[in-house]
């Protein structure tokens, strides 16, 4: 019995981590594109801004709506729609010739990738051992850097000879797989449970979220959530661009984007190891202040060297801190309102989504240093690790309600 519950764990983690993958891949190329589009369509770097913007504002919606119906109709259905959503939209985007249609698209492809992220990490957080889960939720974010890298690879390889369109076109393949989970994916045996029972209305589960009970760590998580989106999003979409800024030419400025993307995996992995050994607070705190000291010395680099190795160290600490936060997110709620707690946190997140892209476009249009956009990302970092520090709770080994 506990072999085949072994196997049912592992089946699952396979199944919810690749289309984590997918997501990640999109995400990752985006930032690619972005460079590529540039070139192409001859775009200001306040157009640039918007493109990783409006992703975000699609993500935010995304995580709100489908965070909300993850609570009424399962989390396994929400999953399938929002990867279809983005995969679809995706596809759809390889054809545009105009920035307005790539826009509607990409709030599109964000919704749906909002919506699949944290509704992924609740089911698979009700669906393993007390013991294991902390492990589990932040080996799913490991997913995100296989995605990446693959993001990085289909990049340098296909963007220079075939052209960004034929790179989305690759990322359209998902839409596929996702009928394949269709048949194969259960739902949460903690859903299941649940579902039986007299529902609360949508609006009954969003005042929970802010009750008297909840309402510590709710605030915490939207902190914590502004915080690492806002950062995230602000550094890793103009990541590319940032280099070709600092005068490396596009070709190079991937290949060295590629190299800091290696890194994100044993941040993942590491993180993955001290969550169930010293608590998902210590990770947290620890590697976004590791996330921050190298997003402030990536700002300031002058030689290729430091730029090399703060960017590796960032992608190292700020993927591993991705991972806790996912497994963090679920624990803080009773499983009838988790997918609604989870969606909210990350909703108000992406509003940081929205203004991280953005800011950097402004400030650079504005032809404020790189060193001082990046003093504002580790700010930022700094105040997230705060939030957990004051008002998280730990939550190893804690049975979910």
């Amino acid at each position: 019995m506990k072999n085949k519950k072994e196997i049912s764990n592992k089946k699952l983690l396979g199944i919810a981590g690749l289309g984590w993958m997918f997501d990640a891949m999109d995400v990752g190329m985006l930032s690619f594109i972005i460079a590529a589009l540039q070139k192409d369509w001859g775009l200001s770097v306040q157009q640039m801004g918007w493109i990783g913007s409006i992703n975000s504002i699609g993500m935010a919606v995304g995580a709100l709506i489908f965070g909300l119906m993850a609570d009424r109709i399962g989390r396994k259905w929400v999953f399938i729609i929002t990867l279809l959503l983005f995969s679809i939209g995706s596809g759809l985007s390889a054809f545009t010739t105009t920035l307005a249609a790539f826009l509607v698209l990409r709030f599109i492809i964000g919704m749906g990738l909002g919506g699949e992220l944290p509704v992924a990490s609740t089911l698979v957080s009700e669906s393993v051992p007390v013991e294991k889960r902390g492990k589990v939720v932040v080996l799913l974010e490991s997913f995100w850097a296989g995605g990446w890298l693959i993001a990085a690879i289909i990049s340098f390889f296909v963007i220079p000879k075939f052209g960004w369109q034929a790179a989305l076109l690759i990322s359209a393949l998902p839409a596929f797989y996702a009928l394949y989970l269709r048949l194969n994916l259960p739902d949460s045996p903690k859903f299941e449970a649940v579902k039986k029972k007299e529902k609360p209305s949508i609006i009954q589960n969003i005042r929970s979220v802010w009750s008297k009970e909840h309402v510590r760590q709710t605030t915490m998580l939207w902190i914590l959530w502004f915080c690492v989106v806002f950062s995230y999003y602000g550094m890793f979409l103009w990541l590319p661009s940032v280099m070709v800024m600092k005068g490396f030419s596009m070709i190079k400025s991937f290949q060295y984007v590629l190299i800091m993307t290696l890194a994100q995996l044993p941040g993942y992995f590491t993180a993955a190891w001290f969550i169930e050994r010293m608590g998902r607070k210590f990770v947290l705190i620890t590697y976004l202040f590791g996330t921050a000291v190298s997003a402030y010395f990536f700002g300031s680099a002058e030689s290729l060297t430091l730029l090399l190795t703060s960017g590796i160290f960032l992608s190292f600490f700020n993927l591993g801190a991705w991972g806790a936060l996912y497994a963090y997110t679920p624990e803080q709620y009773p499983t009838a309102i988790r997918g609604t707690g989870a969606g909210m946190a990350a909703s108000f997140g992406r509003i940081g989504g929205v203004l991280g892209p953005l800011l950097v476009g402004y400030f650079v249009a504005q032809e404020i240093s790189i060193t001082s956009i990046f003093t504002i990302f580790t700010i930022s970092i700094l105040i997230g690790a705060l939030a957990v520090f004051v008002l998280g709770k730990e939550t190893k080994q804690m049975e979910l309600d």
